[in-house]
């Protein structure tokens, strides 16, 4: 597999090596050793697959305490995603990266705890999949609104997003108290 670190370091794209003949293809999506090897490390606890249309967008979504490593696939479409360093301290405070992420090209993306998260469809559909490191606590989750002008996210939109009600009322970064911010781990 190639994995290559982003404009934010802890952020990684990662390549699986796919085996494909006429019958079709295999590939491994996940081997903890090998992962290991490249600095995602922790133990994954939750697996999550959603399904959303084009032009729907979901984040920026996070939780703090109990943060969520998540290691993000799209295996039907294409999307892109984005990860935000949130974290207060952190050097990259306040920087994104994105990639797109296709089924064709069966690219991951690891997402760091810490980092809000969040994608666009791309495709006319599109199914994605996270492995998490923690599980879901309602009572930790926090937003982030896509548009916040501190972030300054270039979406490639065609139009307006589709956004859910929670998302769209998301506060922007500068609205959120420091002291409830995810901190850099030590």
């Amino acid at each position: 597999m190639q994995v290559e670190s982003l404009a934010i370091p802890e952020v990684k794209l990662i390549k699986p090596r796919v085996f494909g003949d006429e019958r079709g293809f295999f590939l491994e999506t996940f081997s903890s050793e090998r992962y290991a090897e490249h600095g995602i490390d922790l133990p994954f606890v939750q697996d999550n697959l959603s399904y959303s249309r084009k032009g729907i967008l979901r984040g920026l979504h996070l939780q703090n305490p109990h943060a969520q490593g998540k290691l993000v696939s799209c295996v039907k479409g294409a999307v892109f995603d984005v990860a935000a360093d949130i974290r207060a301290g952190s050097p990259t405070f306040g920087k994104w990266v994105g990639a797109t992420l296709t089924a064709e090209g069966h690219e991951q993306l690891w997402v760091p705890p810490g980092f809000a998260h969040g994608f666009l469809v791309l495709s006319e559909d599109a199914l994605f999949s996270y492995k998490c490191t923690d599980g879901y606590h309602p009572s930790c989750e926090m937003s982030v609104v896509w548009n916040d002008p501190t972030l300054a996210i270039d979406w490639p939109l065609e139009g307006e997003p589709t956004l859910s009600e929670k998302d769209a009322a998301a506060p922007k970064l500068g609205d959120i108290p420091e002291a409830s911010l995810p901190k850099v781990s030590s």
